[in-house]
């Protein structure tokens, strides 16, 4: 970035975070819909924004923001990859997504010199097959943002019946989701493995005591028969669950969630996905950050400034958190069981489409503003006050876990 354009974006106020109005619509329209005071408290900018904010980010163009494990590469055929790197797991496939046995993994140097001698198409296509985070600037959700999969009998409920979540999900957009069902008075049960917690909890307390707070905390061994047969049969008397696995993970682990669906009356079942929830794309790994990029953000920027980069911090996240507590509420209201798959690309490109219907203008400026604004940090959030325990791991096992 050209120095004069760098001293610029340090001195101009730091911009708003586009869509950060649309997500504040929605959570005061299921504040109204379900009179929840809690709810209306909420400020959209402040759940898109209270990460960065807390973390000191700073916007980075094709660099995401904070940590910079994903980044935006010019491509041999003129497109622009989205790659994100933040799990050992995924460096190990790199030799494998460039065809190069010699590609230096902690290298984004090397990285982008790979990616800049492959076709965007191609690096794509075989990144979904390796099981990365990939994304092109230029590509289409292939899913709907919000689709019913499978369908289940009614449940009438007692009214002071207090609904119980399972919350299976990890990172920040099914335990948003989680978290927004909590202060619409929900009872939350978080779940995690011993031998895969979730990682926020460790490398981002913050965001992770926020989103989880007032959570029941119970750890699964999955190597255990009688302990994954304990969490089935919390399942079965659960009134929603959340989870963000695909398909044949959830199956491997016993899990059968379309068959519980049909067989648990009332129960609603959020898959958050990257992608979508059937078909091939349900086997896609998409984060935050790169399904932003897939959902049209990055392109609709450039096409207003010229320059490319990433929008919002991992920005499908609070989205998705936002519209799958929001299906979530409406789906336990109808009493229907059903199971319901986000996908975090599509919920994007519907966001995006959805607030330029309601205002084109503004948010082609906040657009504006934010490809301009290289180098600046993200506008100041005050931090929200915890307002429940936020429990260590497994804490809850014998309340909800007997066996």
């Amino acid at each position: 970035m050209p120095a004069e354009r760098a001293s610029r974006a340090s001195t101009s106020p730091a911009p708003a975070i586009p869509l950060a109005r649309w997500a504040d619509r929605q959570l005061k329209a299921m504040a109204r819909a379900h009179a929840s005071a809690a709810l209306s408290a909420l400020d959209g900018a402040a759940i898109m924004g209270e990460r960065a904010s807390n973390g000191g980010f700073s916007i980075a163009g094709r660099i995401s923001a904070g940590p910079g494990g994903s980044r935006l590469m010019p491509t041999r055929d003129g497109g622009w990859f989205a790659l994100t790197l933040i799990r050992e797991v995924d460096r190990e496939l790199l030799p494998a997504l460039f065809g190069n046995a010699e590609i230096d993994p902690s290298d984004w140097n090397a990285i982008e010199a790979a990616a800049a001698r492959r076709d965007c198409i191609e690096l794509v296509a075989r990144g979904r097959l390796l099981g990365l985070p990939v994304a092109s600037a230029d590509e289409l959700p292939v899913s709907q943002p919000v689709q019913v999969m499978t369908r289940g009998p009614r449940r009438e409920r007692s009214p002071g019946h207090r609904p119980l979540v399972v919350d299976l999900s990890a990172i920040w957009a099914g335990p948003l989701a989680g978290h927004l069902l909590w202060q619409a008075g929900m009872e939350v049960v978080k779940v995690e493995s011993p031998s895969r917690p979730d990682l926020i909890r460790r490398d981002d307390p913050d965001t992770f005591d926020r989103i989880n707070q007032g959570k029941a905390s119970v750890l699964v061994d999955f190597t255990c028969a009688e302990q994954k047969a304990a969490l089935v049969a919390l399942i079965r008397r659960a009134d929603v669950v959340i989870e963000s696995s695909r398909p044949r993970a959830l199956l491997q682990l016993g899990i059968d969630a379309d068959q519980l669906v049909r067989d648990v009356p009332g129960l609603v079942w959020l898959s958050v996905t990257g992608h979508g929830a059937l078909g091939e794309a349900a086997q896609w790994v998409g984060i935050g950050n790169d399904c932003g990029v897939a959902g049209g953000l990055s392109r609709a920027m450039a096409d207003l400034t010229g320059e490319i980069g990433y929008v919002g911090d991992a920005i499908a996240d609070p989205l998705t958190g936002i519209t799958a507590a929001r299906e979530g509420l409406a789906a336990y209201r109808s009493g229907a069981a059903q199971r319901i798959g986000l996908s975090m690309s599509a919920i994007v490109s519907m966001a995006l489409a959805e607030e330029r219907a309601h205002d084109r203008a503004a948010v082609d400026d906040e657009l504006h503003a934010w490809g301009c604004s290289v180098g600046s940090a993200f506008r100041h959030v005050a931090p929200r006050p915890l307002q429940a325990p936020v429990h260590p791991p497994g804490a809850d096992n014998e309340s909800y876990l007997p066996c």
